[in-house]
This record gives structure tokens, C-alpha cells and sequence, in this order.
């Protein structure tokens, strides 16, 4: 038989509370770089950063900067960004940007201080005057400090744990339910990056429940009701739409960003809200679900019930795409329902998924100040072969003028939720036990990574 403390420790289903230092403290914020950064996979790039030989970006996470490359045409690596002679960084990254890309000439990275270089497989290749060291500088003290890397879902991950458990076994059970979108296949369509006065978790959960709907983006509710469960899933945590007698998944069409739980004309609805969603968050949907959604009061009669809507709909767009040279995964009503909505990948990223689309967040702190962050959104999207878009990072303000209607939105929370964290009259996070479950296991896991602030049960 459960106890109370059991259920809590399972499931986080009872109503409980957690402190502020996770989101205020400096001296929190410090050791984060230690305790958590240090220990977990984090999601460093895609592979198509690096399509060619000699490649590289640079990850930045608090005081550490990853050098990844790809080292022949079907290995990436991973280096710590320093040189081990006097600690100068290899390559120069931006303050508070969202790091460096290159291709390192002639296969090697050079050290601009003293001219120490270094190969792509991170062996060093030239250090001036060698022998004034007297034969002490072996290959272990002078080649790269190499680090975790590892792929899934067209995603590079880093680990700067050398005894981490493996990429796999640290993403399930999120990469087993996910595996059917197949977003290996999928390829930029946007990406931008801002910076934030918040600490980065702020940033991270104003986009991890649905909770937040009616009063932040009260111009979505007329399209459904946006009541979600939200579930524990080890690390990680997922959400989505109830169906109708709120008894949790459902199927795809009452639990996905697609539904139509409102209107009297489904087929018009759905219609709209393709649109509003494009136009309003240029993600969670495609131009090819959009144009397929607009036809449906052509192609159903008026009445037809909107789970009949939502199959025609799917069935269209798949349709079209195969028209296009591009194919829709294999994926079944019952993998949809269970994947939900949207995803937390613990300890820093956002994904919201489709069938051909994601929606992605990725928020860090900015260097150990936990009052700043570099947050980072963007979408991938499948194409016909060699049709994929070229994109950059591009840094914008966060404001509507650089940032979808429903994005800039949720910004409009961040700063002010940080100030009220500061309070003297806030007591304590009361995070709804049922919608906001992802929330509430971020800061279980956290507390068990930095050793303080668990989260506990409401007397």
C-alpha cells in the first residue's frame, strides 16, 4: 500500500510547493556549472551544423564552452573548448550569444596565444620549441580535453561526465515515445535567439504547461478547451489536451495542438486555426496543414463531426506530402495520444511536436548570473530532398516586431515573474498537481542533482 509520501514521489499527483533559490540565488547559480551542467546530456546543436569535414560550432553553458566537430564524415567530437598549455580558448566565442560556427582550415585548430595546434581527432600537431619541456609533454597533457558526444532525433548531445550513463538510457522513456516522429529527417526552418532578464528556468516553463492559455493567449481558447494533464516520464515529463471526460490521452485528435474542441462547423474551425497558428506562432503547423485545413469546407459537408474532421484533415495532408517526395512517419493514433502535446527534456529543452514539424526551446543560464539567461526557439520541418531552407542564428529582440504574436506573448511573463520570485510576499510555488506535473519534476530533479529545495507536500 502507497503512502502519501510514495504518491508524491511517484507520480507528483498531490498538491506541494517548492522555494525560490533555484531561480534567485547566486550561489545556487554558481554551482549549477558543477553539480548539474557538468553531469547531464545536453542538447548541443543538430548534425546539419556540420555537414562537412572540419565543421564545428560551439556549445556555451555557464562557465564552459564545447567544441564540436565533425571529425571525419561520419564521426562528430567533442572537445573542451581550451587550450591545456595556458587555458586560452581555441576558438573565440560571443559573450552571451548562442556560440560560434566555422570550419576549422586545413583540419586543425590553432591556439592564437602561443600557436599550439591541434588536429580534428584533438591530437596536438605543433607546439613551439618543444623540447624546452625535456620530453614531460606526452600526449595525454597536451592533446584536447575530449567530451561525451553522442546523436538522437538529429540532435548532437554532450556530456562533460566521463562516467555519464549512455545518451540512450538517460533520454528514455522520452526517446522510445518519440522515436516515431523521426525528427532526424526534419531540417531548420527558423531560429532565433534573445536574451532574457531571468534566470533560465523561468524562460524554460513559460512554455512547458498549458495551463498558462486562457489568460496568456486568450485569443487561442476559442479553438478548445485547453485543459491538459501533464505526466512524469523519469527525468522528463510530457503534456496534452484531456479528452472530453478529462480521463487523460484520448486519441490523437482531442489530445494534439491540432484539435477543435469548439464551433459549430469543425471543418471551419480547423481551418482558422492552421491559419492562426502559422501566422501567430510560425510553428506547430506547416503551409502544407494549413492549405490542406483551408480545403475542408470544400471537400466534407457542413456537420460532419470533428474527429471525422481531424482524420480527413491528416489524411489530406499526408496525402499532399506524398505528392511532394516527402513521407509522413508511421505513426499510430495510439503514438500520438501517448507522445501528447509538448515535451520537456530535462534538464533544458522544449520540444512540441508533429508529424512533419517541431517546435523547439532551449534555454541556458548566461554565465552564473541568475538573474539573465540566452534563450533560443526554433522550428524543423521535413522537405522534399535539397528543398530545405538555409537558415542562421539570428539574434532578435523580444518583441512582437521580431517575434511571432503568441511567442512575444509568453515573453511578456518572464522579467515579471522573475521580480515576484524576489518578493517578500511570496511564499512558495503552489504548482497545479494535475497541469503543471512537468514543472514540478524539473525541480524533483534538479533538487536531487544540487542536493536542496525538493519540492514538499502543502500541509
Amino acid at each position: 500500500m502507497n503512502t502519501k509520501a510514495d504518491i508524491i514521489l511517484e507520480d507528483l499527483s498531490e498538491p506541494l510547493t517548492f522555494p525560490v533559490d533555484a531561480y534567485v540565488s547566486r550561489e545556487y547559480a554558481e554551482a549549477e556549472g558543477g553539480k548539474l551542467w557538468a553531469r547531464v546530456w545536453q542538447h548541443a546543436g543538430r548534425v546539419e551544423d556540420i555537414p562537412e569535414v572540419g565543421d564545428y560550432i560551439t556549445y556555451e553553458i555557464a562557465n564552459d564552452s564545447i567544441l564540436i566537430v565533425r571529425a571525419a564524415p561520419d564521426t562528430i567530437r567533442a572537445y573542451h573548448n581550451v587550450c591545456p598549455h595556458r587555458g586560452r580558448r581555441l576558438v573565440s566565442t560571443p559573450k552571451g550569444g548562442n556560440g560560434a560556427r566555422g570550419n576549422a582550415t586545413k583540419q586543425s585548430f590553432f591556439c592564437g596565444f602561443h600557436g599550439w595546434s591541434f588536429d580534428l581527432q584533438g591530437s596536438n600537431t605543433h607546439i613551439l620549441n618543444k623540447d624546452d619541456w625535456k620530453g614531460t609533454l606526452t600526449h595525454e597533457r597536451t592533446c584536447l580535453a575530449e567530451v561525451k558526444v553522442d546523436t538522437w532525433g538529429g540532435w548532437i548531445w554532450v556530456n562533460m561526465d566521463p562516467d555519464c550513463i549512455s545518451l540512450r538510457e538517460y533520454l528514455e522513456p522520452a526517446a522510445g515515445i518519440l522515436d516515431p516522429f523521426r525528427f532526424e529527417d526534419m531540417r531548420y526552418r527558423f531560429r532565433q535567439w534573445t536574451v532574457f532578464d531571468c534566470n533560465w528556468k523561468v524562460a524554460l516553463e513559460a512554455f512547458m504547461e498549458p495551463y498558462h492559455v486562457a489568460a496568456t493567449h486568450p485569443q487561442l481558447t476559442k479553438y478548445g478547451d485547453f485543459y491538459a494533464w501533464s505526466k512524469v516520464q523519469g527525468l522528463h515529463g510530457n503534456d496534452g489536451y484531456d479528452a472530453p471526460d478529462h480521463q487523460d490521452e484520448g486519441s490523437a485528435a482531442t489530445t494534439t495542438v491540432h484539435r477543435t474542441g469548439k464551433g459549430a462547423d469543425a471543418r471551419v474551425m480547423m481551418g482558422e486555426m492552421q491559419r492562426e497558428f502559422w501566422e501567430t506562432v510560425g510553428a506547430s503547423t506547416t503551409q502544407v496543414l494549413v492549405d490542406a485545413a483551408l480545403r475542408l469546407v470544400d471537400e466534407l459537408p457542413e456537420g460532419t463531426p470533428a474527429d471525422e474532421v481531424h482524420r480527413h484533415w491528416l489524411a489530406s495532408c499526408k496525402a499532399d506530402y506524398a505528392a511532394m517526395g516527402v513521407e509522413w512517419p508511421q505513426i499510430s493514433d495510439e503514438q500520438m495520444a501517448t507522445a501528447g502535446l509538448a515535451w520537456h527534456v530535462f534538464p533544458n529543452m522544449g520540444i512540441l511536436q508533429g508529424p512533419t514539424f517541431a517546435l523547439c526551446y532551449r534555454t541556458r543560464p548566461y554565465g552564473t548570473d541568475p538573474d539573465k539567461c540566452i534563450y533560443e526557439a526554433y522550428a524543423i520541418e521535413r522537405y522534399p530532398q535539397g528543398q530545405e531552407p538555409k537558415t542562421e542564428w539570428t539574434h532578435a529582440d523580444a518583441t512582437e516586431e521580431h517575434w511571432r504574436k503568441v511567442i512575444a506573448q509568453d515573453f511578456s511573463n518572464m522579467e515579471m515573474v522573475q521580480l515576484g520570485l524576489k518578493s517578500r510576499g511570496f511564499r512558495g510555488n503552489l504548482p497545479n498537481p494535475y497541469q503543471e506535473r512537468k514543472v514540478t519534476n524539473l525541480h524533483r530533479n534538479l533538487a536531487q542533482y544540487m542536493g536542496i529545495g525538493a519540492p514538499r507536500a502543502l500541509d
